[in-house]
């Protein structure tokens, strides 16, 4: 069973894909303060929660959310017809990194998606081709909340503190006007989400998708308790383009 595979089952239970909850969803983009008519894309967007707010919120907005992966774009392709919001989002199935696209965007979102791009920094080089002059970013990144261990940061990857997060984010020409720091509750519901969603799956399909499925939930779930938890943040910035 592939990582794609894993991973839209892990986040069938918190479609959101990220260490926030829906109310801090809901927050972050009320503070963007999107137009009628707007225009939004979701970089990297998983089951598309997080455009499918937005266009009920801004009930004339319209979004394209992009995704390598079939199965999150079949996820947000059945949300969206569930919601009534068909019309309104178009899913397009590639890396992210292809996608091109002939009008700019009010907003643009890519929430735990940078490493399609190779990292943050590259990420607002790429968010900068997309967005109209004075719009608006929403990027989630995690972050060291505390000097990792050695072996944690290698198995983990290299992070900035918050500050250093928030000094490239800004690097290219864009200035932070609001953020949100996931708490440690916000970590726990979503890690304990994916590791019981992925877990109760792998009992339910008995067989060598279930032990594949199972073996990938105890290793992130020891990754987690015994190396990250309360060491790794997640910070959501709401940017502007200069």
């Amino acid at each position: 069973m592939d990582r794609q595979r894993l991973s839209a089952i892990a986040h069938g239970d918190h479609p959101i894909a990220a260490p926030i909850t829906p109310a801090n969803l809901d927050r972050l983009l009320l503070r963007a303060a999107l137009p009628e008519g707007a225009r939004i894309l979701d970089l990297g967007c998983g089951e598309g929660e997080w455009s499918l707010r937005a266009l009920e919120l801004v009930p004339s907005s319209v979004a394209d959310g992009v995704d390598y992966s079939e199965h999150a774009v079949s996820s947000a392709e059945r949300a969206a017809a569930a919601r009534g919001l068909s019309d309104r989002l178009s899913p397009h199935l590639m890396p992210a990194a292809d996608f091109a696209a002939a009008e700019p965007y009010d907003l643009v979102l890519c929430v735990g998606s940078t490493h399609a791009f190779g990292g943050l920094k590259e990420t607002m080089e790429t968010v900068a081709r997309f967005v109209k002059p004075g719009g608006l970013a929403l990027i989630g990144e995690g972050f060291w909340a505390r000097p990792p261990s050695p072996e944690l940061a290698e198995a983990i990857g290299t992070y900035p503190d918050l500050a250093g997060t928030v000094a490239q984010a800004e690097s290219g020409g864009w200035l932070t006007v609001y953020a949100h720091v996931s708490d440690l509750a916000e970590w726990d519901e979503y890690e304990w989400s994916w590791t019981g969603t992925l877990a109760r799956w792998a009992a339910a399909n008995p067989g060598p998708d279930g032990e594949q499925a199972l073996a990938a939930m105890r290793e992130h779930r020891d990754i987690w308790l015994n190396g990250y938890r309360d060491v790794l943040g997640f910070v959501t910035l709401l940017l502007r383009r200069m």
